[in-house]
């Protein structure tokens, strides 16, 4: 066994209504609707996932869209951007198209020798889109709208918010195998040799920044991907043996799940590659239909009346 950690899994975050959410990420972003399923411990919600053809981990954002739900506070103990990778050259066609969508973005930048373009999605979630130094060889979703020359091939980087880095850095470092690559000020960039893309992890320290409130526009966890059960079991015994209370496994369908609380008060998750999303739709029909979990499929017709109809 060579248990590693592959870069990152998904994110998850916390959304309003939920078309607006799905015709943002579809329409506008031009992202996949991997999957159409509920909150397993709310299932009167939906959980949304978007990603690539096959929700590739990743590439994978999903969402739990809570319609009256009030706008969160970035702050520490929390991930505050998701970056998406994208071709050089592809900024003046997401500018233009934000400003056909009225979406807010600010002019590009630059960090860590990387143009990058930072817009919020209808909710207030921070987002990025990066050119990396090295070409992105992962093979993106494309739509007649948004085309292979622009569009996004997944995670690039997720920034975690921190009061003091030092124990978070540990974790990833000793535990998750990152390295530190470079560091800016307040922000070090951490990364892993084990895959080409959603291999970076920011964490930025702000001692005396008011800690984040998780609510609307806001991510709820992030997660790191391993192969296998074998590989899962492996870093959840790292975990205890830090004190760090890790849960148990648990099975999401699509992927077997361990979650913790990491020192800078971020909830990371650990997910397994297995066993896919084609388990219970085919490839070609993915996000087209509403799957329930086992637990909550008695309940199949009345959840169907309460949901939203999404278009």
């Amino acid at each position: 066994m060579d248990p590693r950690i592959l870069g990152l899994h998904h994110v998850t975050a916390i959304a309003g209504n939920a078309q607006r959410n799905h015709d943002f990420y579809t329409r506008v972003l031009g992202l996949r609707f991997v999957k159409k399923t509920v909150n397993f411990d709310d299932p009167g919600t939906y959980h949304f996932y978007f990603g690539d053809e096959r929700g590739s981990a990743g590439t994978i954002l999903t969402f739990f869209p809570w319609a009256h739900i009030t706008p969160g506070r970035r702050g520490t103990g929390q991930a505050t951007e998701i970056g998406y990778s994208v071709p050089a050259g592809s900024f003046d066609f997401w500018m233009e198209r934000f400003n056909a969508h009225g979406v807010t973005y600010n002019k590009p930048s630059e960090k860590f020798g990387e143009p990058y373009l930072t817009f919020l999605d209808p909710d207030g979630l921070k987002l990025e889109l990066i050119v990396p130094k090295t070409d992105d060889p992962r093979t993106p979703w494309t739509t007649p709208e948004v085309g292979a020359d622009v569009a996004t091939r997944g995670f690039h980087t997720v920034t975690l918010t921190l009061a003091s880095a030092k124990a978070t850095a540990e974790i990833l470092t000793d535990v998750f195998g990152y390295t530190l690559l470079e560091q800016h000020v307040n922000r070090s960039r951490y990364v892993t040799d084990t895959v080409q893309g959603a291999a970076c992890i920011d964490l930025v320290e702000v001692p005396g920044e008011a800690a984040s409130i998780t609510a609307g526009g806001l991510v709820h966890h992030i997660a790191f991907r391993v192969k296998d059960d074998e590989a899962e079991l492996y870093f959840r015994k790292l975990l205890l043996e830090r004190g760090l209370q890790p849960t148990p496994q648990i099975d999401r369908d699509y992927f077997h799940s361990v979650y913790f609380r990491e020192p800078g008060g971020v909830l990371f998750e650990i997910a397994t590659e297995n066993p896919g999303f084609t388990v219970d739709e085919p490839l070609d029909e993915l996000g087209t239909h509403l799957m329930l979990p086992r637990q909550h499929e008695p309940r199949r017709a009345l959840l169907e009346t309460r949901l939203p109809q999404i278009g």
